[in-house]
């Protein structure tokens, strides 16, 4: 008895156990047939490129033992593949529940094709997995500004040049969203590159993310310290003076100074931002706050390559404290009593977001009781240098 043609469509960009229990079920109805988006129909369906260019995802998908053969599909959009199937002829469109579009049942129903949708059962005790899922717990860092905060906006540099110090964050949190952590600029990196980095050159890759953050025509420009933040690894020194872009980057790749470093940053959770809450009212920006915000953070670079935890957490909180003499909205009587309440068990503090929201970051060679630690995303890459 003649078998069935069965045929599946779709991106197959993440390959995971799912897609393989996919192509079981559908490869036990009939011989399977896998048509593939190609890399240019994935970019104009989801705004994004793909992780694996589509021959890898070819040369992946009939290596699968269920798949009878895969093709790149011709066609562009959700039905990219009318051609293919039309000269295929199958005798059923398998789809999962994702995939399930009334469109392509029309089509079905137009070609004399059946249609059946999968029950999407993992494979005996494995997790269930989907692209969405696997996205949503995506390895791309956040970033934290230790000091220098500000100065990567034009409005303030402008008055006198300085660093922003920044570190690249494993996501072994999830931090909250607007809370100074770069979560809105790491949402748009995962919209680019979906769940890891490019291994490519950092600057290459900050200018995209910066770039595709602030189209033009953006009114309020996301400063390029959370694009760098993120993009590069370890401890980074930016020097601003008065443009969008650094002067300069400077990155320390010593795993003893990113160790130390690690041991020394407590992580408090603070209440969340009250609504129509506007950093950027009542701001007293010139020469001498700006200027005082500079040269703290100069200090907390070469402090921290000292590993001199107490010139550290002093400049730490000099830096803070200059960002609030210049915005003072930063910090509410909720904030400042919470400042209070750890005063004497850090040499310093500062806020990772304006106004509550955010955390309070304290500098301590010991444990305290409420916060949590964060892992330094170190160098992996050929692009070390």
């Amino acid at each position: 008895m003649k078998k069935k043609k069965v045929f599946v469509s779709g991106c197959f960009d993440l390959l995971h156990s799912g897609h393989i229990a996919f192509f079981e079920e559908a490869s036990h109805q009939g011989d399977l047939f896998v048509g593939i988006g190609s890399d240019k129909t994935i970019q104009a369906l989801k705004n994004r490129t793909t992780v694996y260019t589509e021959m890898e995802r070819l040369y992946l998908i009939k290596s699968i033992r269920f798949v009878h053969d895969a093709w790149i599909n011709s066609g562009s959009g959700n039905l990219d593949f009318i051609e293919e199937i039309k000269s295929l002829k199958p005798d059923i469109l398998f789809v999962n529940e994702d995939g399930d579009h009334e469109a392509k049942k029309t089509l079905c129903d137009q070609l004399g094709i059946q249609y059946r949708i999968s029950k999407r059962l993992p494979k005996d005790d494995l997790p269930e997995r989907s692209t969405t899922g696997i996205r949503s717990k995506s390895t791309i860092p956040y970033r934290l500004d230790l000091a220098g905060g500000w100065l990567d906006q034009p409005f303030v540099s402008k008055h006198h040049p300085g660093p922003v110090i920044t570190i690249s964050i494993e996501p072994t949190v999830d931090f909250n969203d607007r809370s100074g952590m770069s979560s809105s600029t790491r949402n748009k990196a995962i919209e680019i590159w979906g769940y890891r980095l490019p291994d490519d050159n950092p600057e290459k890759l900050a200018k995209i993310l910066f770039s595709f953050e602030n189209p033009p025509g953006k009114e309020e420009i996301s400063g390029s310290q959370d694009s760098i933040g993120i993009v590069y690894p370890a401890l980074n020194y930016l020097y601003y003076s008065g443009n969008y872009w650094p002067d300069r980057i400077s990155t320390c790749r010593d795993n003893n100074v990113l160790d130390w470093l690690e041991k020394r940053l407590h992580f408090l959770p603070l209440s969340p931002r009250k609504y129509g809450f506007n950093v950027l009212g009542n701001t007293i920006i010139n020469q001498d706050n700006t200027r005082r915000l500079a040269v703290s953070s100069d200090k907390v670079w070469n402090a921290i390559l000292r590993k001199d935890q107490i010139s550290f957490g002093k400049f730490f909180r000099e830096s803070f404290e200059a960002q609030v003499a210049m915005f003072p909205n930063m910090v509410n009587h909720q904030v400042l009593e919470t400042i209070e309440k750890y005063r004497q068990q850090a040499f310093g503090w500062k806020l990772s977001g304006a106004g509550g929201g955010g955390y309070l970051i304290l500098i301590s060679d010991k444990m305290i009781e409420g916060t949590f630690g964060i892992k330094i995303r170190k160098v992996n890459s050929e692009y070390s240098d």
